[in-house]
């Protein structure tokens, strides 16, 4: 970059730190200024008064429905060990991990990582499911998630 260049850019950034100073000390121009207004919001009330279908909504299911379109993620794990980095690095095909589970034994069902249920194996059109046999209730797997 050539010197007059570089004392353009310089001016250029100056001119702008000015601006900006002057904008945070509240001397900005007062064209600026008087774009300016408040943002003004109305007050979200909560009534249940005149809606038919609502007079029998609880305050928890309302609060609910904000949050039913939130995606989360569900996986199932059938196991957990622990291996050190040595045990990890020679595994192969073909090798064998053994896991805290006896065979037979219900998987978790987790949400985010939050076990809301217990179930086990199922195949549907050759795909895997599971199926629910012990479920958290709804109140309490609200509270895990929270």
């Amino acid at each position: 970059m050539s010197e007059e260049e570089q004392e353009t850019v310089d001016d250029d950034w100056a001119a702008a730190m000015d601006e900006q100073s002057s904008a945070e000390a509240g001397k900005g121009d007062e064209s600026d200024a008087g774009n300016l207004e408040s943002a003004q919001f109305d007050e979200l009330e909560q009534t249940t008064e005149g809606d038919s279908n609502s007079s029998e909504i609880s305050s928890e299911e309302i609060k609910l429905d904000i949050i039913l379109d939130v995606p989360v993620t569900i996986s199932m794990e059938i196991g957990r060990t622990k291996l050190n980095i040595r045990n990890l690095l020679q595994l192969n095909q073909g090798s064998v991990i053994e896991l805290d589970r006896f065979a037979g034994e219900p998987m978790d069902v987790l949400v985010n990582g939050t076990l809301i249920a217990h179930g086990e194996v199922v195949v549907v059109n050759e795909k895997f499911g599971i199926r629910l046999t012990d479920v958290i209730s709804a109140s309490e797997r609200v509270k895990k998630l929270g």
